[in-house]
């Protein structure tokens, strides 16, 4: 169980998304730091909102 606002939160939410690798480096998201994967989540958060 990841607590909300974790690192591992934020993975499986976005893996949930469909999103397996970071946009733009192309790396697995397990990688990259908290506030990174934080970042991410929120964009793809704004981008389904907008639509």
């Amino acid at each position: 169980m990841a607590y909300p606002g974790s690192k591992g939160w934020y993975v499986k939410q976005l893996k949930n998304m469909g999103i397996n690798i970071h946009p733009t480096e192309m790396r697995r998201l397990e990688l990259y730091k908290t506030s990174t994967l934080r970042n991410l989540y929120l964009d793809q958060i704004n981008k389904t909102k907008n639509k």
